[in-house]
């Protein structure tokens, strides 16, 4: 039997003003030929398949345009997950109309987890189990407690998705012990590598999952880091990796999807297919003299080899006071096919020349050092009232990292 592992869509995404759609749409239909010449028995999709909560309706329309498309392959199943960027109420909308063209949609975790197992089987009546869960959110997993140590919230949400695995793998071998059994899971687990677009999804509470905790699965589909990569060099746990580049601190990645196959005993194999390129991102840096090199030449590149499109961003590895440096830029690529999405330099401070105490700037400070500088603002608070204020706010971010 063939499974294709996909996930991290993001359907929907903006990157830096830029639509995606015309990506993602070549990436869906290049899908659909990998299903029909890899003769793919189910799909999994680990999560994340749209980019915000509330997608816009050209994302929705190719969800639903890739769905009926897969109808007319002999794909028999798709399977997806939702991860910490989906909606469970804006993908729950479609679940039943959906189960009837053999979707299984498990958006958001079941009290049953009996819900969450699902029989597979091919042409051949070969069969497995898959153990489809979605992103755990803590309160899924954990109850409420107040006074307890940051640390011990993270063991206890760490228990909880333990907890969570080991339950439902033991369902699927009380199903039936001889099948092999495939488990999905959108988080991160323990010495994977994460990119710049990668959104922290247990803020302050759990920094990665061990992969020793997980139950002895066949194959697990992960989803959420867009890198993909094997976890702990282990062939069986897998991140598939988002399809296009997200960021670009990803450019250099090959971006895949991974054709894991196996046989009554369990997994035999796992093929990474590499996706193509459907929208070319590129870094230059250096000093200004030599990125406007790096940049002439890339221009006679792209008039010899007629480019579609490149998205550039420049690091100048100087810092600069010449206002006029974007313009400059922007004017040397003026009617061709590269645009310069950033440009970005070692941070001038000019403040910092006539203080002695450096400012700050947004980007650099928490949530609470900002707070800290809001409350200081005001010459009215006591230092108790200052204290009473922290704590308040303390305990709304403590709310609110349990609900993410």
């Amino acid at each position: 039997m063939k499974i294709l592992h996909t996930s991290d869509w993001h359907l929907g995404q903006y990157f830096m003003m830029k639509t995606r759609e015309a990506e993602h749409l070549a990436f869906l239909n290049w899908l659909i030929t990998v299903v029909i010449e890899e003769e793919i028995d189910a799909l999994i999709v680990a999560g994340d398949i749209f980019d915000s909560t509330t997608p816009p309706s050209y994302a929705r329309k190719l969800y639903s345009d890739f769905i009926v498309k897969l109808q007319a392959t002999e794909c028999l199943q798709l399977i997806i997950v939702s991860g910490n960027h989906d909606s469970v109420a804006v993908l729950n909308e479609s679940k039943n109309l959906l189960s009837a063209l053999n979707v299984s949609l498990l958006a958001g975790l079941s009290t049953d987890l009996q819900e969450h197992l699902i029989p597979l089987k091919n042409k051949k009546r070969e069969q497995m189990i898959v153990c489809a869960l979605p992103f755990l959110r803590a309160q899924d997993v954990m109850s409420s407690e107040q006074g307890i140590s940051a640390e011990q919230k993270q063991l206890n949400l760490q228990q909880g998705i333990q907890h969570t695995y080991q339950k439902i793998y033991q369902l699927a071998k009380e199903q039936n012990s001889s099948l092999p059994v495939i488990a999905t899971g959108h988080l991160t687990a323990v010495g994977c590598s994460v990119s710049e677009s990668v959104r922290d999804i247990y803020i302050g509470t759990l920094t990665a999952f061990p992969a020793s905790l997980f139950p002895d699965f066949d194959y697990i589909a992960l989803g959420h880091l867009h890198r993909p990569q094997k976890v702990q060099k282990q062939d069986h746990i897998r991140y598939s990796g988002s399809p296009i580049a997200l960021s670009f601190d990803e450019t250099k990645q090959d971006k895949q999807v991974l054709i894991a196959e196996f046989n009554s005993q369990g997994l035999t194999d796992v093929k990474p297919l590499n996706i193509p390129i459907f929208q070319q991102l590129q870094i230059l840096s250096g000093d200004l003299d030599s990125v406007t090199q790096q940049l002439a030449a890339l221009l006679d590149e792209c008039l010899n080899n007629k480019q579609k499109s490149i998205w550039l961003e420049i690091k100048l590895q100087q810092a600069f006071y010449l206002s006029d440096v974007q313009s400059r830029l922007n004017t040397m690529v003026e009617d061709s096919c590269i645009e310069i999405l950033k440009i970005s330099s070692p941070q001038v401070n000019e403040a910092s020349q006539w203080q002695e105490t450096e400012v700050a700037s947004l980007d650099a400070l928490t949530p609470h050092q900002l707070f800290q500088h809001r409350i200081a603002c005001e010459e009215n608070l006591s230092e108790e009232q200052q204290g009473e204020l922290t704590n308040l706010f303390s305990q709304v971010c403590a709310e609110i990292e349990e609900q993410l």
